[in-house]
């Protein structure tokens, strides 16, 4: 399945649901040569389809596709098969965040938005203006009422008020949601990124060291990359300027750095994403709809969910992952926040969202219908530490260009790669296990490979060195050959 982020259309997806989505908001305390193509390219994701699912607010060049944050998966991506070289052609239908206009309303996470010190169009000072009215009109109520009812009290009333200070003496134990959130709370920021030209969204992060360097999603700070903004605030207020130390498009994964950071920062602690179980309690926080500081909560739905979602622009490249799928209220601006578990532990990196095609807020922004999806903090924790060391990410790969075309048979191997080159890589781990353009890979070990995409997605959960076991049919007949994933650095 594929995904939106923005809401341009991401590169069919395998039959599972979409993913990604984020907006940070939290205070502190107190590369291999890049000749190599991709197993199979990521196809840029044409305008006008689903976006990802994660919650980080629209840049101002995406602000009229959707939510900033969260990526949507789109529901299926038909579309040219991707050759061996990068990137692989445009896919049909997925984009990332909220679908953009006349987007399907899948996709990672949650689309872009504009950050609110400069919104785009009036509606959104409309609908703030709205808010505020009603906030002042519940507040006038309320006022109202307790005067009557201070009026009207009786002697006979037999109402027990707790003493004042009750309530600050409340204990939380350990496990609570309250006792998580407050943790985990300080060590989230919410990112504001911005282009040259004053275009830009926001999205949230995490603390990952005590050096200062914040883990995200790579399409929250994409518009800050070429000599842009980037900027990140504690849920406190301290706000710190901050720059990008290394970005991974097709994971979308990115790590930016504060300046002059704090020395009582406390990286938040990470799980293991390999042994969550469907129905594991999950903790999402960050900004969605520029709402900083928000918790939700809900379950693991699912795991292993082959996501493709991409910003909604007609340049962007697809980006893929095999997807924990959670229920938590993911929003666009909750992209690059934490998904936690019960223990406070983080297990994932919110990124997309599969929504409907209407939007809310009168935004025109896709928002929640429960289907949110986290990049595993496993295989983020991998590409974040490479692009600290190096700047650059690097993916796994088979050596072999497959199809972007939906599809519930496998990921076939296309005749030809991009420019005309060859499918097969010579002397690539697919040739030197006899694999042939026309084969069909039904599974990479014990997981089913419905899609293209879906082989990416699992393919890139391993490392370069990795020894797996690969299914394929040819001719009716199914064969099995185990290889050696080799490796390529760098998104192009």
């Amino acid at each position: 399945m594929s995904t939106e982020n923005e809401g341009n259309a991401v590169p069919p997806a395998p039959s599972a649901p979409p993913v990604p989505m984020a907006s940070p908001a939290a205070s502190p305390q107190g590369p291999a040569p890049e000749g190599n193509a991709p197993t199979a390219p990521l196809p840029p994701v044409p305008p006008g389809t689903p976006g990802a699912a994660e919650q980080d607010t629209a840049a101002a060049a995406h602000a009229q596709q959707g939510p900033t944050d969260p990526y949507q998966p789109p529901a299926g991506h038909p579309g040219p098969a991707p050759d061996g070289s990068w990137p692989p052609p445009p896919p049909a239908t997925p984009s990332y965040g909220d679908g953009g206009p006349g987007a399907p309303g899948a996709g990672w996470g949650a689309s872009y938005q504009q950050p609110a010190p400069k919104p785009r169009s009036g509606r959104g000072g409309l609908v703030a203006a709205v808010l505020v009215a009603a906030l002042v009109a519940g507040g006038l109520g309320g006022g109202l009422g307790y005067t009557l009812a201070k009026d009207n009290d009786s002697n006979g009333s037999t109402t027990v008020s707790a003493s004042d200070g009750s309530a600050a003496q409340v204990k939380r134990a350990p496990g609570t949601i309250a006792n998580v959130a407050g943790k985990a709370l300080p060590s989230t920021v919410t990112i504001e990124a911005e282009s040259t030209n004053g275009e830009g969204g926001t999205g949230t992060g995490f603390v990952f060291d005590t050096q200062g360097h914040i883990v995200t999603n790579n399409h929250v700070v994409a518009d800050a990359v070429d000599g842009g903004k980037l900027t990140a605030t504690f849920p406190n207020g301290k706000k710190y300027d901050a720059e990008i130390v290394g970005h991974a498009q097709g994971y979308d994964v990115a790590v930016v750095k504060l300046k002059n950071a704090p020395s009582d920062l406390k990286p938040l602690a990470l799980g293991d994403s390999d042994k969550v179980a469907v129905g594991d309690e999950t903790i999402a926080i960050g900004a969605p709809f520029g709402l900083s500081n928000t918790v939700t909560t809900g379950i693991i739905s699912a795991k292993n969910r082959p996501v493709a979602s991409s910003d909604g622009s007609a340049s962007s490249k697809a980006s893929y992952m095999s997807a924990l799928q959670t229920d938590a209220s993911i929003n666009p601006g909750n992209s690059g926040g934490p998904l936690l578990d019960a223990s406070g532990a983080v297990i994932g990196i919110n990124s997309a969202i599969q929504s409907s095609s209407s939007g809310g807020f009168g935004s025109g922004q896709s928002g929640s219908i429960g289907l949110g999806f986290a990049i595993p903090i496993n295989q983020a924790k991998y590409v974040a530490q490479q692009l600290i060391k190096t700047g650059k990410p690097v993916y796994a790969k088979i050596g072999a260009s497959v199809s972007l075309e939906e599809s519930t048979n496998g990921a076939k191997i296309t005749d030809q790669g991009t420019g005309g080159s060859s499918a097969v890589e010579s002397g690539g781990p697919a040739d030197k296990a006899g694999l042939k353009p026309g084969d069909v890979i039904t599974k990479l070990d014990d997981n089913v490979i419905d899609s293209g995409p879906t082989l990416i997605g699992e393919i890139w959960t391993h490392k370069p060195g990795d020894r797996v076991t690969v299914t394929y049919q040819r001719g009716g007949q199914e064969h099995t050959v185990d290889l050696t994933l080799a490796g390529r650095t760098g998104d192009n």
